[in-house]
């Protein structure tokens, strides 16, 4: 089995690349630095399987389409593909920067969209596959300070809903995963009690057991959020 992961090398979307090595899955991993990248492929190579890694910028389009296509350069198949790219600006939407919305459009909206489009025909093609969309509870609630990253979370659902319809009729599954405050880098230096967020080990296991229901059952989407926040 294959998998693609982007932003593999911190959180959600490292504890994913571990669960996924750990299962078996050869995968395909990108995130901006080249070292975090190469640590990441020592740790995940113990487990036997293939791990090919490339760094890339995703708020540039080219970045995301080279990315494509390396990842199609190693596998003939694709089973799962995960977008977890994203980034988190905090401000009100009338006084923030226009430049925090474009940055953030491009890297939770648009690599998103490119990814899911150019490896969604090949799971088309194939007639299976899995796609994972790693949205936000801002895909459902207005967060406080929270402005450009709620609309282009908002939007990244309705891009998940769109392309669950479209593939649905190719035994395509796709699920959008809807964290609410993970204990990842956006929180350091919180005073907050660790064990009060929701892990990244969570949305792993999470998305584990979907990937290991029924062909013909698929789950939309799951939230998870802290218990006692």
């Amino acid at each position: 089995m294959n998998a693609i992961i982007t932003g593999a090398t911190k959180g959600i979307g490292k504890a994913i690349a571990l669960k996924l090595a750990q299962s078996g899955y050869n995968l395909a991993l990108c995130a901006r630095t080249e070292a975090d990248l190469s640590a990441l492929r020592n740790d995940l190579e113990m487990f036997g399987n293939k791990v090919y890694i490339k760094a890339a910028d995703f708020s540039r389009k080219v970045d995301v389409l080279s990315f494509v296509d390396f990842a199609k350069s190693h596998f003939n198949q694709i089973d799962v593909l995960v977008n977890n790219t994203g980034v988190f600006l905090p401000g009100s939407l009338l006084d923030e920067p226009n430049e925090n919305f474009e940055l953030q459009q491009n890297l939770n909206l648009n690599s998103t969209y490119y990814l899911a489009k150019e490896l969604g025909k090949i799971m088309r093609n194939q007639g299976n596959g899995h796609i994972f969309n790693i949205c936000s509870i801002a895909s459902k609630t207005v967060v406080e300070n929270a402005g450009s990253y709620s609309v282009t979370k908002t939007a990244m659902l309705s891009l998940n809903n769109v392309l669950r319809k479209e593939l649905a009729q190719y035994n395509v599954k796709v699920t959008a995963i809807l964290p609410g405050s993970t204990l990842t880098a956006s929180w350091e230096g919180t005073t907050i009690n660790p064990a009060k967020f929701v892990q990244p080990e969570d949305v792993a296991n999470t998305l584990y057991a979907i990937l290991n229901l029924s062909s013909g059952a698929n789950v939309d989407e799951v939230i998870l959020t802290p218990l006692n926040f």
